[in-house]
Protein backbone atom coordinates (compact mmCIF):
# COMPACT_ATOMS: atom_id res chain seq x y z
CA UNK A 1 0.00 0.00 0.00
CA UNK A 2 1.35 3.34 -0.62
CA UNK A 3 0.98 5.51 1.78
CA UNK A 4 2.22 8.46 -0.58
CA UNK A 5 5.87 10.31 0.01
CA UNK A 6 7.66 10.35 3.59
CA UNK A 7 6.60 13.28 5.89
CA UNK A 8 10.24 14.13 7.29
CA UNK A 9 10.17 13.53 11.33
CA UNK A 10 11.00 16.45 13.91
CA UNK A 11 14.67 15.46 16.33
CA UNK A 12 11.71 15.11 19.54
CA UNK A 13 10.11 12.19 17.46
CA UNK A 14 13.61 10.51 16.49
CA UNK A 15 14.46 10.33 20.01
CA UNK A 16 11.11 9.65 21.41
CA UNK A 17 10.64 6.38 18.54
CA UNK A 18 14.41 5.53 19.82
CA UNK A 19 13.98 5.77 23.10
CA UNK A 20 10.68 3.61 22.70
CA UNK A 21 12.38 1.04 21.12
CA UNK A 22 14.92 0.77 23.84
CA UNK A 23 11.97 0.57 26.39
CA UNK A 24 9.88 -1.87 24.49
CA UNK A 25 11.80 -3.84 21.54
CA UNK A 26 15.37 -3.88 21.77
CA UNK A 27 15.97 -7.46 22.46
CA UNK A 28 14.02 -10.06 20.72
CA UNK A 29 13.95 -13.68 22.23
CA UNK A 30 16.10 -16.27 19.99
CA UNK A 31 13.20 -18.47 17.90
CA UNK A 32 10.21 -16.50 18.94
CA UNK A 33 10.02 -12.89 17.24
CA UNK A 34 8.59 -11.78 20.24
CA UNK A 35 10.59 -8.65 21.38
CA UNK A 36 11.16 -6.73 24.96
CA UNK A 37 12.95 -4.14 26.01
CA UNK A 38 14.56 -2.29 28.99
CA UNK A 39 11.27 -1.77 30.67
CA UNK A 40 9.66 -5.39 30.79
CA UNK A 41 13.31 -6.14 32.25
CA UNK A 42 13.25 -3.48 34.85
CA UNK A 43 9.93 -4.54 35.45
CA UNK A 44 10.60 -7.75 36.78
CA UNK A 45 12.47 -6.39 39.52
CA UNK A 46 9.62 -6.17 42.70
CA UNK A 47 9.23 -3.00 44.68
CA UNK A 48 10.25 -0.76 42.14
CA UNK A 49 10.74 -1.83 39.01
CA UNK A 50 7.59 -0.56 37.77
CA UNK A 51 7.90 2.38 39.13
CA UNK A 52 11.42 3.08 37.52
CA UNK A 53 9.83 2.07 34.35
CA UNK A 54 7.09 4.45 34.66
CA UNK A 55 9.46 6.93 35.45
CA UNK A 56 11.56 6.40 31.87
CA UNK A 57 8.71 6.36 30.04
CA UNK A 58 7.49 9.82 31.37
CA UNK A 59 10.32 11.39 29.26
CA UNK A 60 8.02 10.77 26.54
CA UNK A 61 5.37 12.12 27.70
CA UNK A 62 7.66 14.87 28.78
CA UNK A 63 8.68 15.24 25.35
CA UNK A 64 5.12 15.75 24.36
CA UNK A 65 4.74 18.20 26.84
CA UNK A 66 7.81 20.44 25.15
CA UNK A 67 6.60 20.25 21.76
CA UNK A 68 3.17 21.63 22.56
CA UNK A 69 0.95 18.53 22.69
CA UNK A 70 -2.42 19.61 23.84
CA UNK A 71 -3.56 18.45 27.26
CA UNK A 72 -6.19 15.21 25.67
CA UNK A 73 -2.85 13.87 23.79
CA UNK A 74 -1.23 14.00 27.04
CA UNK A 75 -3.80 12.86 28.59
CA UNK A 76 -3.78 9.47 26.48
CA UNK A 77 0.29 9.33 27.52
CA UNK A 78 -0.34 9.11 31.08
CA UNK A 79 -2.95 6.60 30.14
CA UNK A 80 -0.99 4.07 28.06
CA UNK A 81 1.80 5.02 30.82
CA UNK A 82 -0.95 4.23 33.92
CA UNK A 83 -2.16 0.97 32.11
CA UNK A 84 1.62 -0.39 31.94
CA UNK A 85 2.83 0.18 35.32
CA UNK A 86 -0.83 -0.94 37.30
CA UNK A 87 -1.04 -3.84 34.87
CA UNK A 88 2.49 -4.27 35.04
CA UNK A 89 2.60 -4.45 38.99
CA UNK A 90 0.72 -7.60 38.86
CA UNK A 91 3.21 -10.55 39.19
CA UNK A 92 3.59 -12.82 36.53
CA UNK A 93 0.42 -11.74 34.64
CA UNK A 94 1.84 -8.15 34.67
CA UNK A 95 4.91 -9.38 33.04
CA UNK A 96 3.64 -11.06 30.09
CA UNK A 97 1.56 -7.79 29.50
CA UNK A 98 4.22 -6.04 29.70
CA UNK A 99 5.98 -7.57 26.90
CA UNK A 100 2.89 -7.24 24.52
CA UNK A 101 1.18 -3.26 25.80
CA UNK A 102 4.06 -1.34 24.96
CA UNK A 103 3.20 1.97 26.01
CA UNK A 104 6.13 4.11 24.84
CA UNK A 105 5.90 2.66 21.11
CA UNK A 106 2.41 3.55 21.60
CA UNK A 107 3.43 7.39 22.87
CA UNK A 108 5.75 8.10 20.28
CA UNK A 109 3.59 7.10 17.94
CA UNK A 110 1.12 9.78 19.21
CA UNK A 111 3.49 11.90 19.12
CA UNK A 112 4.31 11.30 15.49
CA UNK A 113 1.02 11.29 14.58
CA UNK A 114 0.44 14.32 16.23
CA UNK A 115 2.69 16.47 14.48
CA UNK A 116 1.07 14.77 11.21
CA UNK A 117 -2.09 15.46 12.19
CA UNK A 118 -2.52 17.71 14.66
CA UNK A 119 -6.37 18.18 14.85
CA UNK A 120 -7.01 14.68 14.48
CA UNK A 121 -5.31 12.92 16.79
CA UNK A 122 -6.11 15.29 19.53
CA UNK A 123 -9.63 14.97 18.45
CA UNK A 124 -9.33 11.11 19.05
CA UNK A 125 -7.30 11.19 21.88
CA UNK A 126 -10.42 13.23 23.23
CA UNK A 127 -12.76 10.89 22.56
CA UNK A 128 -10.44 8.10 23.94
CA UNK A 129 -10.25 9.97 27.25
CA UNK A 130 -14.52 9.92 27.16
CA UNK A 131 -14.10 5.67 26.48
CA UNK A 132 -12.06 5.20 29.85
CA UNK A 133 -13.93 7.47 31.85
CA UNK A 134 -16.92 5.80 30.64
CA UNK A 135 -15.88 2.67 31.79
CA UNK A 136 -14.38 3.86 34.64
CA UNK A 137 -17.36 4.58 35.78
CA UNK A 138 -19.31 1.73 34.31
CA UNK A 139 -16.51 -0.64 36.85
CA UNK A 140 -17.23 2.05 39.57
CA UNK A 141 -21.22 1.29 39.10
CA UNK A 142 -20.32 -2.77 39.19
CA UNK A 143 -18.27 -2.38 42.40
CA UNK A 144 -20.65 -0.61 44.05
CA UNK A 145 -23.50 -2.62 42.97
CA UNK A 146 -21.70 -5.68 43.89
CA UNK A 147 -20.82 -4.39 47.44
CA UNK A 148 -24.31 -3.32 48.27
CA UNK A 149 -25.69 -6.48 47.28
CA UNK A 150 -23.14 -8.33 49.14
CA UNK A 151 -23.66 -5.98 52.15
CA UNK A 152 -27.86 -6.51 51.89
CA UNK A 153 -27.46 -10.24 52.01
CA UNK A 154 -24.74 -10.44 54.51
CA UNK A 155 -27.26 -8.05 56.82
CA UNK A 156 -30.16 -10.23 55.81
CA UNK A 157 -28.38 -13.78 56.89
CA UNK A 158 -27.60 -12.26 60.29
Amino acid sequence: MDRGPAIPQSKAVGRARELARVLDSAITIPGTGIRLGLDSIIGLFPAGGDAIGAALSSIIVLTALRQGVPRPVIWRMVGNVAIDTLVGSVPLLGDLFDVAWKANSKNAELLARYEGAPEKTTTRSRWFAILVVVVLLLILASILTTAALLLRWLLTSL
